[in-house]
């Protein structure tokens, strides 16, 4: 139920309806009425999203993430508030951690502060099943929700997202070209992303023969000082690597303290890539090639289509767009 709703059964304009909400006194009383018999009929609840469509006006959107310490999502938050306020547009950020009643409490919070739409922040808010995902869908009955690096399918729900799967079987491809015939892949977690890059490594190694990938995939979660000790755990396991794949920045520099640990030579010895073209890959030493996966384009197109929505502009329920590989210290040079 929706306002576009009211006014068919209602028998009104869109206007009227906006103005029965606002509490406008310029409909007669019949008419107000007659809105909101249709409105309690239905258990309809009014929000900010509804009341600005006639006015084209908004206020305060939510953005969720999982964790503001993690670079992708920082920069994320970053470049929608920076669209947001270029645009006199407010914005309340919660940080719900990856617990699913943590997710759905927030959601809610968020809705009875009467927020205009809410942005999720990555692929780790959908859930495996459907009924999980129940939170999403509903929210999205009340207001639009925009899904960031993350694909869900529903009405009033917007999924912009890198086709990961793409971005990771092409930086494996890369490190095949440079030489490389024994790579490892490190993932964080089994999000939707995770799993598509993942399929991309896969997809990669077996185009190149490589069919033994149940000792060429681990699962990564901690933080940097953890990599390593995974690292050393695989070696001293027997299997033998001569490169990573990681699905992330810091996992990849995680990577490389291991590498001077051992005193593998890079990129000589042992080759490293990365993903998103974060901060850490440009600080680290050497630094990591990686895989820019438009952090800032996803995020600027989002709040581009939310300006679209709000003047009734038809949106695709899908955008998916392609990273691109920056080459930097720990693969070869072309000319090596």
């Amino acid at each position: 139920m929706n306002i576009y709703d009211i006014s068919a059964q209602a028998g009104v304009s869109i206007a009227t309806v906006s103005r029965v909400l606002n509490g406008s006194d310029k409909v007669s009383q019949a008419t107000r009425e007659k809105v909101m018999e249709v409105i309690e009929k239905n258990g309809y609840m009014p929000n900010a999203f509804a009341r600005s469509l006639s006015t084209n006006t908004m206020s305060q959107v939510g953005i969720l993430c999982s964790d503001v310490s993690d670079v992708y999502q920082s920069q994320a938050v970053f470049y929608l508030e920076r669209e947001l306020r270029e645009n006199s547009f407010g914005a309340l950020l919660c940080c719900t951690g990856h617990n699913l009643g943590e997710k759905e409490e927030y959601v809610k919070m968020l809705l009875a502060r009467n927020v205009d739409a809410i942005f999720f922040i990555g692929s780790h808010f959908i859930e495996e099943s459907d009924e999980g995902n129940a939170y999403i869908r509903n929210t999205a009955e009340k207001v639009p929700v925009f899904l960031l690096n993350g694909e869900l399918k529903g009405k009033n729900i917007y999924s912009i997202f890198c086709d990961d799967t793409a971005g990771s079987r092409e930086i494996t491809n890369l490190i095949f070209d440079k030489g490389c015939n024994k790579p490892i892949f490190l993932y964080r977690i089994q999000s939707q992303s995770g799993k598509r890059k993942e399929r991309g490594f896969r997809e990669a190694c077996e185009a190149h023969g490589i069919m033994d990938l149940e000792k060429r995939v681990y699962s990564c979660p901690g933080p940097m000082a953890h990599t390593c000790q995974i690292l050393e755990r695989i070696k001293e396991s027997g299997v033998e690597f001569d490169s990573v794949v990681a699905s992330d920045d810091e996992l990849a520099v995680g990577a490389v303290k291991y590498a001077f640990h051992n005193k593998r030579k890079i990129p000589e010895e042992f080759q490293i890539v990365g993903y998103n073209n974060s901060v850490l890959s440009s600080g680290s030493t050497p630094e990591v090639t990686t895989l820019d996966n438009k952090v800032e384009f996803m995020c600027t197109t989002a709040i581009s289509q939310l300006f679209q929505l709000i003047h009734q502009k038809d949106l695709p329920s899908k955008t998916m767009f392609y990273g691109e590989i920056v080459e930097k210290e720990t693969t070869k040079p072309s000319d090596f």
